[in-house]
């Protein structure tokens, strides 16, 4: 079995730890999905994969918050830290405002 590009930790974050594969982070069928990369983390605009294989050919890994292996359910408030030092709060009850997704902490490590 290969590792995971991310980690998670505690009740609602996630940690980017491999640079060649960015995350797309889907949060129910409302929530607009997020792509982590090693820059940052953005509001994703193309095509959602529609299975995971079909996002390691994208060299993107497909993250579904409300899986099982994630968190179980939907989450209001996720915080994302990413490979360049950053930790991001990404407030889902804010989505399509500025306030959608937000810096939390700079270099954290």
């Amino acid at each position: 079995m290969t590792e995971k590009p991310y980690l998670v930790s505690g009740r609602n974050t996630l940690i980017h730890k491999i640079r060649k594969f960015d995350l797309l982070i889907i949060n129910g069928d409302e929530a607009p999905p997020i792509v982590v990369t090693f820059r940052g983390i953005k509001e994703y605009q193309g095509k959602v994969p529609d299975n995971k294989r079909e996002a390691k050919m994208m060299d993107m890994e497909l993250v579904d918050v409300t899986s099982s292996e994630v968190f179980g359910d939907e989450k209001t408030l996720i915080f994302i830290q990413t490979l360049n030092g950053k930790e991001y709060k990404v407030d889902y009850s804010k989505a399509g405002t500025s306030m959608f997704i937000r810096v939390h902490q700079d270099s954290i490590f």
